[in-house]
């Protein structure tokens, strides 16, 4: 998956046990979750533990009261599986005290590495693909007899669109809703169409009344998650043909408006777009609904036409940049962030420097940026070399990071004196007595707590800013619209 635009997730939750405690009046046993990587992992978590909840297993946040230990894994970089590698290792020092412990893994490193962590370094005792949760409770009877579960299988059709998730945030104002599953892109760098199958979407009324639910729990902000937004496509194939005549059709624009239409007070996001794929009629459905908000996260990774068709993007500079064109036409006022992968397969010093020519051109608000990291099984594995030295990488890379950070410094500087509508996500890291949210734009401010709580929206005014938080003040709160309930 690309990196979506929630840097809360994708930054500082790497890595974070996202559990709750959940009363269950079933076998009393505890189940312990720990998700890494991109969104979806996150979303996926919260429907592993609803599966589980239903068959008697309430979650904790306390490991050592655990029965069963799952982690969500990531494929994407290196790093991440190295990170997983080092955790599985420390639940094996707690299976030497407690030999009944099950320890799990889920994701895309499980489909992928299922041999090496079950056999060869017996790290787990139990692995499930992306599409194999439904699965878990029979896994976990196999451990019980002493086998070793393994359900890898890929699906044409699971979206677990019958499954109500657990939110694992519980008083949470923002929740992640997943619209598609799988990917039909076939990036070179990428292993998600290895690990998460085709794609599929979801049926559209299963999401809307997702969104309503969460509304009257008390969520004021939905994020539609799927590999590639762009692609979803209710009763289409990817020709555009109907599938079922007797049935409706529905494209990603259209669901956008569904669901925008749930309630003013509920904001949507969305993430990932796929430049390839977005067209106009996304831009239009964002600019007529103040409740969408006017953010895109477009990843280019390459700012050269040589080093996307290595990388299979489907596109050139010249189409990007005329996406980017439309975006900025029909949203005037759209934050745009990308994902910028440095030190590709053959990347000459003359395409890196196209790479930061197309950021002078566009100027995002704010990008993730890699190095290149091979990934086993990939088409770039099969057909090019990684042939570029690490520190000419790492100095590519912090030339790319060094003009984003004045680009969003930028970007920043030019929110002083206006007034946004904020949505309050909780207190701030820095103070007791302020509170932070994030207004349309994606962007954190952060201002005094007063009697504020959060869940409200309020009218701020910027005063200040560093690259990577807005500062303001509170001007007026909003009033809230009626509730949802149907």
């Amino acid at each position: 998956m690309e990196t979506g635009p929630n840097k809360v997730i994708d930054e500082s939750r790497q890595g974070e046990a996202v559990v709750m405690e959940r009363e269950n009046s079933g076998n009393g046993k505890k189940l312990y979750l720990e998700s890494y990587g991109c969104q979806m992992n996150f979303s996926d978590s919260e429907v592993v533990a609803s599966i589980m909840n239903e068959n008697g297993y309430s979650t904790t946040r306390d490991i050592e009261e655990a029965d069963i230990v799952l982690i969500n894994t990531c494929s994407i970089r290196d790093n991440a599986e190295t990170r997983v590698r080092n955790r599985l290792t420390e639940f094996k020092k707690k299976k030497e005290d407690n030999p009944e412990l099950v320890v799990g893994i889920l994701g895309c490193m499980a489909e992928r590495l299922k041999k090496s962590l079950l056999e060869e370094e017996k790290l787990v005792d139990l692995v499930a693909g992306p599409d194999a949760y439904r699965d878990l409770p029979n896994l976990v009877e196999e451990v019980g007899t002493g086998q070793k579960a393994v359900n890898v299988l890929l699906s044409r059709d699971e979206t677990y669109a019958d499954i109500s998730p657990v939110r694992l945030d519980q008083g949470g104002i923002t929740a992640f809703v997943t619209i598609m599953r799988g990917c039909d892109n076939m990036c070179s760098f990428c292993v998600v169409p290895f690990t998460r199958g085709r794609e599929r979407s979801r049926d559209p009324y299963t999401i809307v009344q997702e969104c309503k639910d969460l509304y009257n729990l008390g969520y004021r902000e939905v994020t539609l998650l799927g590999q590639n937004v762009d692609s979803y496509r209710w009763n289409l194939t990817s020709k555009g043909e109907i599938k079922d005549e007797k049935l409706p059709t529905t494209n990603f624009a259209q669901l956008m408006e569904m669901v925008a239409l749930v309630s003013p007070d509920l904001r949507v996001r969305f993430s990932t777009s796929h430049p390839k794929d977005m067209t106009d009629d996304v831009l239009e459905i964002m600019a007529k609904y103040e409740n969408i908000c006017p953010y895109i996260h477009l990843p280019v990774q390459s700012g050269n036409t040589d080093v996307l068709y290595r990388m299979n993007r489907g596109y050139s500079r010249e189409w990007y940049l005329q996406r980017i064109e439309a975006i900025k036409k029909i949203v005037p006022d759209c934050a745009i962030s990308t994902d910028v992968i440095t030190g590709f397969c053959g990347e000459t010093e003359e395409e890196h420097k196209e790479t930061m020519s197309l950021m002078e051109l566009v100027k995002y608000d704010f990008a993730y940026m890699f190095k290149y990291s091979e990934r086993p099984k990939t088409l770039a594995e099969r057909r090019f070399e990684d042939d570029i030295p690490e520190d000419i990488k790492g100095r590519r890379l912090t030339e790319i990071i060094d003009l984003q950070m004045k680009h969003s410094l930028n970007s920043n500087q030019q929110q002083i004196g206006k007034i946004q509508k904020v949505l309050i996500e909780g207190p701030s890291k820095r103070s007791e007595d302020q509170l932070c949210g994030r207004n349309g734009r994606n962007s954190v401010v952060v201002f005094d707590k007063k009697d504020l709580e959060k869940g409200q929206y309020v009218m701020v005014k910027i005063t200040d800013c560093t690259s990577a938080t807005l500062f303001g003040e509170v001007i007026e709160k909003c009033e809230p619209a009626p509730s949802i309930l149907s």
